[in-house]
């Protein structure tokens, strides 16, 4: 059985002091620039959880998520901070600002390790319940990428039953199992 690694934290960052994260914490074993690569270029990205379109330089990007099924619509996405290969911070850009979801990945290495910070801003309008498992399951993606297997072994079904232990352990007390390494 999968287990529930995310937690509720708080953010430190000067920027964002006082945000409250879901966040989930990945370790593998590889170099930063390996992992930050699987995470924003285009054709990996494809892989695991979408593509995007546009010129990132202008801080703005179309992102379309591929694994959500066929007639899933590309939305606008501002890019709020960059600094490669340490941290990406971006926000989508919907009509309704207040449905607006802002993700935060930060990666550092130590040794031949390299550790994913995934954090979603918590709001009113983000359900736990929903967005961590979905979250399990795109980074259990993610490191299928980076170990060069099959996605396709990585079945949503999974990760869907984690949903009534996200909203009793993570909204109810932060708690949650610890990182997981890949």
């Amino acid at each position: 059985m999968i287990e529930i690694t995310g937690r509720r934290e708080s953010d430190t960052h000067p920027d964002h002091a006082g945000e409250e994260h879901l966040v989930l914490y990945r370790t593998f074993r590889a170099d930063i620039d390996t992992v930050w690569r699987a995470l924003t270029e285009p054709e990996r990205m494809a892989r695991w959880i979408g593509e995007w379109e546009g010129d990132p330089a202008t801080g703005r990007v179309g992102f379309r998520m591929t694994a959500e099924g066929d007639d899933v619509s590309t939305e606008p996405h501002i890019i709020e901070a960059c600094d490669p290969p340490h941290r990406l911070r971006v926000r989508s850009d919907p009509p309704d600002p207040d449905q607006a979801w802002t993700l935060e990945l930060r990666l550092s290495q130590t040794g031949d390790t390299t550790t994913l910070r995934f954090a979603q801003v918590i709001t009113s309008h983000v359900p736990v319940d929903m967005v961590g498992p979905g979250w399990e399951y795109y980074l259990a993606r993610f490191a299928a990428v980076l170990a060069d297997a099959p996605v396709e072994a990585v079945a949503w079904s999974d990760y869907e039953a984690l949903m009534p232990q996200y909203m009793a352990g993570v909204e109810r007390n932060g708690a949650a199992a610890g990182p997981r390494h890949e």
